[in-house]
């Protein structure tokens, strides 16, 4: 790889004499360039949902580190636009974290430095066939062991993974019950790749080409051979989105006002109704009044209640703290099945390092006590034999959790979420539309159900069922959610494309690690002669 303030092989020394050159050649215009162009691949997500322009949102970040001159300025045109990506993906969370979202987006950002040094490797000067094709496979893979660092929860988890914003293509939902996400993302890098040389390298161009169908072909050959689930019949879910209730007694009100909208659905004949995150703020193993009102209104509708505690609990010796769990209640009460929340928010829900980082509690709405983990999923059981295996709010980002559930048996997947803190950003779209990548990847249905919206339902292959509740709504959505049997490939073999990429970066580092080695060292220059009584600037002398 290239080392600091050496110039990159084969690399353009001024990018060419180009309007935009003087430009580039600023450290000041360069590095808010590489801001920008980072920032760029936001747009593909929800709320503006320009799914197509992933594709070609990373070329003009590429061609900047292609013109780097030097590996330290590719791994500095890395950095920056990973900053700028991480504050364009996560911008809602400003006012909640104010300043402080700057610095964990820098931090952040670090990520792609090594990215940059690899894309100008291998798409700086002047690239054979050979390194092209290589750049197509490497790239995307340098790319997903980012996403993968970024996906550990202490690090903000796996927000703005780059094949998230496919969540509302067709064939991106097929491939992604193949090889989850991951394998979208790789798809998508390896699409800008292509494009960054057919535009930028013209003896590359055909390379290029051949990778974008054979690429193509791939994802045809994954929609017509992938394994499809097969539905099995419907179940009746109720959404129960109280809306916005603000002002002195808001907890209680919205108590209230779900309470009025689930007696709604009194003759609707449905099977599961579902509140959202933190409908529920006591404990209700310590408030039986608030459980026999919750109790009371299963026996109306004939069918449990899902509801979500927000509660402080002791549950054991040294474990006394507020949980968030999604706890069943019958007819009967609370059945026992109970669900505590295992991945927390970072800074939302507790703060990492509290000891060090603690400061950010002034000057953001960070959390000032820190909320307690489940240890383990549940899945949970209906009167009429259906499980349903329950994530919070931030969790059904992660891909990994709602397979776990599906390999314990849950046919139906629910997500309980509150995004109000958000309520006028990106952000409620965003948390609403992966829902349908975690039903595509595990072949079954998911419900994602907020207190102020956007809630959604989604069946076995991603697609949308029924209209999604905005944030302007307040009232209870039925839905007949199709059933679905069968094991996706992403089920049975898991993140795949990870250890696929890691293999690929491997075999990469080992070919420049053998041309190293069989490439003699530069002999160093010999030292001039020195003559008696002269010297070698003054022989004679």
């Amino acid at each position: 790889m290239p080392k600091r303030g050496v110039r990159l092989p084969d690399g353009p020394a001024d990018g060419g004499a180009r309007p935009y050159q003087r430009l580039l050649r600023s450290r000041t215009g360069r590095g808010a360039a590489a801001l920008c162009a980072g920032a760029l691949p936001a747009l593909a997500f929800p709320a503006p949902s320009l799914w197509w322009f992933a594709y070609v949102a990373l070329v003009p970040w590429m061609l900047l580190i292609r013109s780097a001159g030097t590996g330290r300025r590719a791994a500095v045109d890395g950095w920056l636009g990973g900053t700028g990506f991480m504050i364009a993906v996560h911008h809602w969370l400003m006012p909640s974290l104010h300043v402080f979202i700057v610095v964990l987006a820098a931090l952040l950002g670090l990520l792609w430095a090594p990215w940059g040094l690899l894309v100008a490797r291998l798409l700086g000067g002047a690239p054979s066939v050979r390194r092209s094709v290589a750049a197509v496979a490497v790239v995307p893979s340098g790319w997903l062991m980012i996403e993968l660092v970024r996906s550990w929860e202490g690090l903000g988890g796996p927000w703005g993974l780059l094949g998230a914003s496919q969540w509302n293509v067709p064939l991106a939902l097929r491939t992604a019950s193949v090889g989850g996400v991951w394998l979208v993302s790789l798809g998508v890098v390896a699409v800008n790749t292509a494009l960054a040389l057919l535009i930028a390298v013209p003896s590359a161009r055909r390379a290029s080409a051949v990778c974008l169908v054979v690429g193509a072909l791939g994802v045809g050959a994954t929609a017509v051979w992938a394994p499809r689930p097969e539905e099995t019949g419907t179940v009746r879910v109720a959404v129960v989105q109280p809306g916005i209730v603000d002002g002195p007694g808001s907890i209680q009100h919205r108590f209230a006002r779900s309470e009025a909208l689930t007696r709604g659905l009194a003759g609707r004949d449905v099977d599961l109704v579902v509140w959202g995150e933190s409908s529920v703020a006591v404990d209700l193993s310590r408030h039986p009044e608030t459980a026999d009102r919750v109790a009371a209104l299963s026996r109306l509708v004939g069918a449990d209640v899902l509801v979500n505690m927000d509660a402080r609990r002791t549950d054991g010796p040294d474990r006394a703290g507020i949980f968030k769990s999604a706890v069943l209640v019958g007819p009967d009460g609370p059945t026992g099945d109970r669900y505590d929340k295992m991945r927390l928010v970072p800074f939302g829900e507790y703060v990492p390092a509290r000891a060090l980082l603690g400061w950010a509690t002034s000057v953001g709405k960070a959390a000032g006590e820190d909320r307690l983990r489940g240890s383990h999923p549940v899945v949970m059981d209906l009167p009429d034999g259906l499980r349903v295996g329950p994530l919070v709010c931030f969790e059904s980002a992660f891909p990994d959790m709602s397979r776990r559930l599906v390999k314990d048996g849950a046919g139906l997947l629910v997500a309980q979420s509150s995004t109000s803190t958000f309520q006028h950003s990106w952000a409620p779209e965003q948390h609403a539309s992966l829902g349908a990548l975690r039903a595509a990847e595990t072949g079954r249905p998911m419900v994602h159900a907020t207190l102020t919206g956007v809630s959604a339902v989604y069946g076995a292959r991603g697609e949308r069922v029924g209209a999604p509740l905005g944030t302007d709504a307040s009232e209870a959505a039925v839905f007949d959610v199709p059933l679905a049997r069968g094991t996706t490939l992403y089920v049975r073999l898991g993140a795949w494309p990870v250890y696929g990429a890691l293999a690929v970066l491997a075999a990469f580092l080992g070919v420049l690690g053998l041309r190293a080695l069989r490439t003699p060292a530069p002999k160093r220059p010999e030292a001039p002669a020195h003559t008696a009584g002269g010297s070698p600037e003054r022989p004679g002398r």
